[in-house]
């Protein structure tokens, strides 16, 4: 098998069977575990079938997936052969208006998150705050205050959970409590076991574009008015602020619901792209793209319709052989059989094609792939029906008088860690980064490059192709960097490169040929403005997607240029900027580096903000001890003025030196070109470090420490809470930066805050 050093790294801490805490299965023996369970279920649709034809299948199966052409959903592949043998990955729930209905709601979501699903709600039917009471003669709570009580269940399960538990709550943009559920997460540390989203109607949606009043309502009774326009703009502030809430269009939801007869679509799980009944999971299941192009560099649709029709196979007899925690949701499933086949390796695949993501190129055969793969999973899953019969609640659906096994047969799901598994892009999304750098043990850092883009870089000379990797994993993208190809600056473009109109096009290009929806994020630069995200809505409404997410790089955690906590971000002011006071107790490194000037030690020194300032000595070869002085205090001082250590160490290493040019040229030990060029070397290390946060420095970003470590002479290291790393953008995992993509906070460790 052809996997990676980081996908064995995830199959070993994530999926494979362990005893002892060390895995005692293999990929392979996984895989083989994974396909002999699924193919198992052909003996319950034809109990005359032979052993042989079950291997065979189990065969296919087995190489569509350790030939990374297709993965099923974590969930499957974690349990399908084993004994808690939950396979769905995602569900919802009803919630009613009673105390029985709500916490029965609680009881089942815990039974799911303990099982390894994630959960969505709707919370429209939950009377507003402060509603009479009849039974007790009080007065309602409303629905936010329940929501806490869900994300506090949430969060005493998850510690015992295979998967940490995820929940969606979304709320109807007419319920009384509109405002106060659209500000729930204005602070972070609110509602950490949720992404929440409003349920925007095309009656809101009209009246915001006409400054029109709209009524707040609830049972048919009229509590308020309130202006549509200034609804949306602080629906968008908050989105601005830190990419919650998100937006559903639930209008847009029903008008896809296969299954009107049995209900209004009210929610999704919890990344937003699976619509769903009250009591209704999803199996889901991606293929790599990236996979399906051919040596001449077009789109194999021979292999990609071969591909369709296996796993459409495979996840139809998911549903057969999966448990379910409880058996309202066993009911629900196998009576409308839904399934979900998506895609990764989007980006790969213009990659391999050479079509810039952002182009009308791009967006022309996205419509041409999805229209491809929604008309073959179609086609094959009326010849499963016919087969093995259609769905049982056919009759009340919109396919009533047709062959159909499946009420929904696509989905673009996030693909997470599956996609890091067959070494593809997420899901539609461009690449984060062309490559970046990973901390291993004993200090190490492994560089690990975009596959695609490495079949590129292996056309040029070593030196050439050091300076790119060198450029793109401080940078993430060709953007500036000269002597490489114009075409390859085109078409290698990263997710903050493109525009957001460009997200949008291709989440509706994809939506377009989709049964339910699309896990897409729109990623913004920080400087981006609430006119930004409001064009971004406004567009996604006009273009037809079922929902959007947006996030603006760096809103929700401590940045250059940001101050506050609890609070909306704001720009620094233009004015004179004093340092802060030098901390009691910090840690640091001390470097001993040789120079053109003799020897050199540098000391980088940090505490809970991150760097805050060097001390430089010179060896007694020699050296100007007051120059390295007087750059050591001007560094702190910047340090401490919270100007960006990125500009010093740019402007550091842009100095060079006559001595260093005359000393390298007979001693190759001397790195750098001059002093400072050193100094801001060492600086970038230590930063890189810190972004990293290994052993030695945990403590450095919790808050508090000092007071902690006061008592303690040798000094200490503070274990930082999940919440507490994801706040400041640190995978609580591995400790590397996380990024923001299909809808959640995620890292390339395999690390994700939905599970």
């Amino acid at each position: 098998m052809n996997l990676s050093p980081n996908a064995i790294t995830i199959l070993e801490k994530r999926y494979l069977r362990k005893e002892n805490d060390q895995p005692i299965e293999t990929p392979e023996d996984l895989f083989r575990r994974v396909a002999n369970a699924i193919a198992s279920a052909e003996k319950s649709f034809n109990t005359e079938i032979e052993q042989e034809t079950i291997d065979n299948i189990a065969d296919i199966f087995y190489r569509l997936m350790a030939n990374l052409d297709f993965m099923p959903n974590s969930p499957t592949l974690m349990n399908a052969g084993r004994e808690l043998g939950q396979l769905a990955a995602c569900f919802v729930l009803p919630v009613g208006d009673s105390m029985e209905e709500i916490f029965t709601a609680v009881k089942h979501s815990a039974l799911i998150h303990k099982s390894g699903g994630g959960t969505g709600f709707s919370f429209s039917k939950i009377r507003p705050k402060n509603d009479p009471v009849r039974s007790t003669g009080g007065v309602a709570s409303g629905p936010v205050s329940f929501m806490k009580v869900f994300n506090a269940a949430t969060e005493a399960i998850k510690q015992g959970g295979t998967r940490r538990g995820a929940n969606m709550g979304i709320l109807r943009v007419d319920h009384p409590d509109i405002l106060e559920f659209v500000t729930s997460k204005q602070d972070n540390d609110e509602l950490t076991n949720f992404n929440i989203s409003v349920g925007l109607t095309k009656e809101f949606m009209e009246a915001a574009k006409s400054n029109a009043q709209y009524n707040l309502t609830f049972n048919g009774e009229i509590y308020d008015q309130i202006s549509a326009s200034e609804l949306f703009d602080l629906i968008v502030e908050h989105a601005w602020n830190n990419g919650e809430p998100g937006i559903i269009f639930l209008d847009r939801l029903n008008e896809n619901n296969p299954t009107p007869a049995l209900g209004e679509i009210e929610a999704t799980n919890p990344c937003g792209e699976q619509p769903l009944l009250g009591y209704e999971a999803c199996n889901l299941g991606s293929i790599n793209l990236a996979h399906m192009v051919t040596g001449k560099k077009t789109v194999d649709w021979d292999k990609l319709d071969e591909t369709v029709k296996w796993s459409i196979r495979f996840l139809d007899n998911v549903i057969e052989v999966s448990k379910y925690p409880i058996p309202e949701i066993e009911t629900m499933v196998r009576g409308n059989r839904k399934i979900g086949l998506g895609i990764m390796g989007w980006a790969d695949m213009l990659f391999k094609l050479m079509i810039p993501y952002n182009s009308e190129e791009a967006i022309n055969l996205a419509d041409q792939v999805m229209s491809f793969i929604q008309e073959k999973a179609h086609y094959y899953s009326g010849e499963l029906a016919l087969e093995r019969g259609s769905f049982p609640n056919i009759d009340q659906s919109i396919y009533k008088g047709q062959a159909m096994r499946n009420a929904t047969c696509t989905t673009i799901a996030p693909t997470g860690t599956i996609s890091m598994i067959a070494g593809a892009s997420s899901g539609i999304e461009p690449v984060f980064s062309l490559a970046y750098a990973k901390h291993v043990l004993d200090g190490e850092t492994l560089v690990e490059i975009n596959p695609v883009f490495k079949e590129y870089l292996d056309t040029l000379s070593p030196a050439e192709r050091s300076t790119v990797i060198n450029h793109v994993v401080e940078k993430g993208n060709l953007q500036n960097l000269k002597g490489i190809p114009e075409l390859w600056k085109k078409v290698f473009v990263t997710a903050l490169e493109i525009s957001p109109e460009y997200h949008i096009k291709m989440q509706a290009a994809f939506q377009k040929h989709c049964d339910n929806a699309v896990s897409k994020t729109v990623n913004f630069p920080y400087t981006a403005t609430k006119e930004d995200v409001r064009q971004v809505y406004e567009l996604a409404y006009r273009l037809g997607c079922k929902g959007v997410t947006v996030y603006r790089s760096g809103s929700r955690t401590n940045e250059v240029l940001t101050v506050g906590k609890g609070e909306a971000k704001k720009e620094l002011p233009m004015e004179k900027i004093y340092p802060r006071s030098r901390p009691k107790q910090t840690i640091g490194i001390t470097d001993q580096v040789k120079t053109g000037c003799g020897k050199m030690y540098i000391t980088v020194n940090s505490d809970q903000q991150g760097l805050i300032e060097t001390f430089i000595t010179t060896g007694s070869t020699g050296g100007c001890s007051g120059f390295t002085e007087g750059v050591s205090r001007l560094i702190s001082l910047a340090l401490r003025a919270n100007i960006a250590p990125e500009a010093i160490i740019d402007q550091l290493t842009s100095v060079s030196c006559p001595n260093f040019i005359r000393r390298k040229a007979t001693d190759k030990t001397i790195v750098g070109k001059s002093c400072p060029d050193i100094i801001g070397r060492i600086l970038y290390q230590q930063l890189q470090a810190n972004e990293g946060l290994p052993e030695d420095v945990k403590a450095l970003l919790q808050a508090g420490w000092e007071e902690q470590c006061a008592t303690q002479e040798t000094g200490c290291i503070v274990e930082m809470t999940e919440e507490e790393y994801l706040r400041i953008g640190i995978c609580p995992e591995c400790k590397a930066k996380l990024q923001f993509a299909e809808g959640c906070l995620s890292c390339h460790c395999g690390y994700s805050k939905c599970g």
